[in-house]
């Protein structure tokens, strides 16, 4: 009920307030939002590496995808537009408010929209925001990553933008991998919440890894890279040969 409420918060706010708010100011509260919602859902989110700072150069945020969780989590960190199948659109009000927030939607049946969906990221790049995505354009239980898709790799080539390969882990209480959070297969969105809900607490951990310059170069060398990167990445954790410092997410303020 708690998170319903919360829900019900986040459409008040962008109907009656973001009217009056600049774009700056709307992040912030997105921000806040999300990181409320994750702790509602009994999730903790810990932060590894540095997240980009978009200032008057944009970012492009590739990442690892796991769960629906996925866009929270990395919202309570940064604001940022994710790109989304245009089916996201149609969920119960989770679709309105990522509408409402940003996010691109691509139609992936259609593939003339591919080409108008690259030109607003390049736009959006440009003006020196931060975009969203998770190439693999599938869901995983997060111990494996498939290969990535190269299409909208563009934009960041034509933007001159930096590309920030991010893994995406969820773990129980005791630092072991968990399928707690993953929302893949036959398993439906109401089914992944509930599995959450009743998982006794989770642990979302965000490893931002070195940049990619996306200056020259061709789509496919860029999308074999952030997937090296992460790749290797997910291997060293498993191997146990990670030792980034940890660094527990900060939590804004949330709106109510």
């Amino acid at each position: 009920m708690r998170i319903l409420a919360h829900l019900a918060a986040g459409a008040l706010t962008i109907l009656f307030l973001f009217p009056h708010l600049n774009a700056e100011e709307r992040g912030r509260r997105v921000t806040a939002w999300a990181s409320r919602l994750t702790r509602l859902a009994g999730v903790r989110v810990v932060l590894k590496g540095r997240p980009p700072s978009v200032r008057g150069q944009g970012a492009l945020i590739v990442a690892n995808h796991v769960s629906w969780l996925d866009i929270y989590v990395l919202h309570s960190l940064l604001f940022t537009r994710f790109i989304s199948k245009a089916e996201v659109r149609q969920w119960p009000l989770i679709g309105w408010l990522a509408k409402m927030t940003g996010t691109l939607f691509l139609e992936r049946t259609k593939k003339s929209d591919a080409a108008r969906i690259n030109r607003e990221m390049a736009e959006h790049l440009r003006a020196g925001e931060c975009l969203a995505l998770f190439p693999e354009g599938t869901t995983t239980d997060g111990s494996e990553l498939k290969p990535f898709y190269a299409s909208l790799f563009n934009p960041a080539l034509e933007a001159e933008a930096q590309v920030w390969p991010v893994l995406i882990r969820y773990l129980d209480a005791t630092g072991q991998p968990t399928l707690a959070a993953a929302y893949h297969d036959d398993t439906s969105l109401a089914q992944s919440v509930m599995q959450v809900l009743r998982s006794g607490g989770i642990q979302a951990e965000v490893s931002f890894l070195p940049p990619i310059s996306a200056t020259g170069g061709h789509r496919r060398e860029l999308a074999q890279a952030a997937e090296t990167a992460i790749r290797e990445a997910l291997a060293a954790v498993r191997a146990g040969h990670d030792r980034a410092p940890e660094t527990p997410a900060r939590r804004p303020n949330a709106l109510h």
